[in-house]
Parts: structure tokens; C-alpha cells; sequence
């Protein structure tokens, strides 16, 4: 198999200037790639947020490498894997008899990231206990270890990351807003597989080249129906679902030919061309994408440039399908009806958010 094209980052050596794993050349990827190459020489935190399956953790992985803390600790953490009475030993660590089964002195992943780098995954399922604590480390880089009043100071650079949209979750109460703001230094915001479709036979050939190797098969050809199924597939998984997919192909290829993994999966029907989608299946994405950015249309971050569209051409679109934030759902066609909020914490999440300001 041929190489697959990498992006590459004008720094220091060969080594550092290449972005490991992030194949394509998409105006959308390159797009994300230029701010990775903006913010990674800073110490700035860094929120990197998109769908799962979209390749934060690597992302994160380049910002440390491009940056002048290569070669000292990359520590991460997934805050949604931990259970909560464990979380905050986990970042800070704990003295010997802190708690019940502390039976020995642990270094936290705080301390362990000193001089370095520490990613904080799904940062979004932090517990608001938490919150604060990590808002202070942030701030003046220095915590206590459990059971311990000694302060400690550290030097870290921190990088979160989240599929959710932590905007929504400050309006609803249920993440600090000044803990999203110390977060919100510099966002970085993946696209999703499907809307950088031109890069999937690079990602294709690369994941062959990879598991092929790893089984010890010869993959010769990938047939072109194969490769049109992996472009209209929509991938709610992303990259993740299509790494597995082809793993999947890989075990069961015969001849050295690719076969078609998606033969049995639901296909999205994306007309004549991959880049076109059905008008209901755009016009829920456009909605959905509305949502998760706070209904800001313009900017970097707006739902524009997450749909790959021009700002008119959205707008346009939005009068087309009838899609306006404060219309109410039985005004859009189709449109189910709310239930009517059963309590006061109901009714709070059902308010608008506050229009989003774009500079």
C-alpha cells in the first residue's frame, strides 16, 4: 500500500514536526492543523471538543509534541472512567491512611505532569465537588494532596477535551461557568468524519496498511464499490468506527482483496453524489450542529464552519427548512411538540441560552 499523506509542522526536527496519525489533507482538517500550529509553541490551555470517535486524544498528542514541552510527561486521565470518590485522588493524589484503603503515599497525576503536559478527557463529566479544585490549579498551580496541608506547586500545561457542549451545560448549571471560561482559553473543535469525506481513502489505506501488517496479510487492491461505501457511510462513530470497520475487513479479506465491511450496515442515502445529504437528514444535522454550538452561526466555531458551509449559504439554508432558535417546535414542519416542563429545575434547563457573542 502507498503512503497516506501526513500534515506536517515547521518546528525543530523530523520528529517533532510531523502530526503522528493525523492523516488527510481536507480544508477542514488543515483548518484545525493550522490552530494546533498557532496555540502548541504557547503554554495556553487548550479545550479540544467534537464528536466521539473524532481523534482528540491525538490532537492533544500533537499540541505536546509541537510545543517546547516535548520530551517531558504527557499525563492523561479520563475523567469519565474514573469513579467519583477516586477522581480527585487520581489529579492530586493522597497521603498514606487519607482514606479508607489508602494504605501507601499516591502521586497524583498533577504532580505527574510537572514540567509536561496533562490531558483531561470527557472533562465535561468532571463532579461539580471537583470543579472548583481543578478552577484553583489552574489558576495558581499549586493543590494539596489528600489528607496532607502541604502545598505543592507544579508547572503543567493542561489540555481538556469534551463531546459535549459545555456552553449548554454552564446556561443549565451543571458545569462552572468560571471553570469553562479558564478551559475556553483557546477551542479547538474536530470535524466529524463525515464532513471531511474527501479524506477517507487516505484513512482507509492507512488503517490497511496498518492491520495488514499487524496480521501478516497482503492486501492488494481495494475494489472502488468498497471505497464509494466507506465515502457515503455517515459514521457516527467517526474515525474510531471506521478503524474498527476496516480491521473487521482485514480478518475476513481473501485473495488480498479488501471486502466490503459495510455490506450488512445500514447505508446513508446521500443521492448521487457523497457530499450531498438527503433533505431531512441535513436538515437535522444542521439543527443538531445549532445546538452544540449555542446557535452561533459565524465565527471559527460557529455551526458555518463545523457544516463546511459559507455563512450565507447556512443562513439561506436555515429560511429554507424553516429552522429559527426561537421558533417553537410545532411552528417547524414535522415537529413534534414539547411536554410541558414537570418542575422548576425542568423549567430552567427548558430556557434559551443567552445569544452567543462572536468578536
Amino acid at each position: 500500500m502507498g503512503n497516506s499523506p501526513m500534515t506536517t509542522y515547521p518546528g525543530r526536527d523530523q520528529a517533532e514536526r510531523t502530526f503522528e496519525q493525523i492523516i488527510g489533507n481536507s480544508a477542514a482538517l488543515e483548518s484545525v492543523l493550522e490552530q494546533v500550529a498557532q496555540v502548541a509553541p504557547t503554554d495556553s490551555t487548550v479545550l479540544v471538543e467534537g464528536e466521539t470517535g473524532t481523534g482528540k486524544e491525538l490532537f492533544a498528542h500533537a499540541i505536546h509534541n509541537a510545543s517546547s514541552r516535548c520530551g517531558r510527561p504527557f499525563i492523561k486521565l479520563n475523567c469519565a472512567a474514573i469513579p467519583l470518590d477516586l477522581l480527585e485522588s487520581e489529579l492530586f493524589g493522597h497521603e498514606r491512611g487519607a482514606f479508607t484503603g489508602a494504605i501507601a503515599q499516591k502521586i497524583g497525576r498533577f504532580e505527574l505532569a510537572d514540567k509536561g503536559t496533562l490531558f483531561l478527557d470527557e472533562v465535561g463529566d468532571m463532579p461539580a465537588a471537583l470543579q472548583p479544585k481543578l478552577l484553583r490549579v489552574l489558576q495558581e498551580q499549586e493543590f494539596e494532596r489528600l489528607g496532607s496541608g502541604r502545598t505543592h506547586k507544579v508547572d503543567v500545561r493542561l489540555i481538556a477535551a469534551t463531546n459535549r457542549n459545555l456552553a449548554m451545560m454552564v446556561n443549565q448549571g451543571t458545569f462552572r461557568m468560571d471553570l469553562y471560561y479558564r478551559l475556553n482559553v483557546f477551542p479547538i473543535t474536530l470535524p466529524a468524519l463525515r464532513d471531511r469525506r474527501e479524506d477517507i481513502p487516505s484513512l482507509v489505506r492507512h488503517f490497511v496498511e496498518v492491520f495488514s501488517r499487524r496480521m501478516g496479510k497482503q492486501i492488494e487492491r481495494i475494489p472502488a464499490d468498497t471505497m464509494v461505501a466507506f465515502q457515503c457511510h455517515s459514521w457516527p462513530g467517526n474515525i474510531r468506527e471506521l478503524q474498527n470497520l476496516v480491521e473487521r475487513a482485514i480478518i475476513t479479506a481473501q485473495d488480498g482483496v479488501l471486502p466490503n465491511p459495510l455490506s450488512q450496515v445500514r447505508m446513508t442515502s446521500l443521492a448521487s453524489s457523497p457530499a450531498t445529504p438527503s433533505r431531512e437528514s441535513e436538515r437535522s444535522r444542521i439543527l443538531e450542529t445549532l445546538e452544540q454550538v449555542g446557535w452561533v452561526v459565524a465565527g471559527p466555531n460557529g455551526a458555518a464552519a463545523r457544516l463546511g458551509y459559507k455563512r450565507t449559504t447556512l443562513m439561506a439554508k436555515m429560511k429554507r427548512y424553516g429552522i429559527s432558535r426561537y421558533n417553537p417546535p410545532e411552528a417547524i414542519p414535522g415537529a413534534l411538540p414539547k411536554p410541558m416542563p414537570r418542575d422548576a429545575a425542568e423549567l430552567r434547563s427548558h430556557a434559551p441560552a443567552f445569544p452567543a457573542m462572536v468578536p
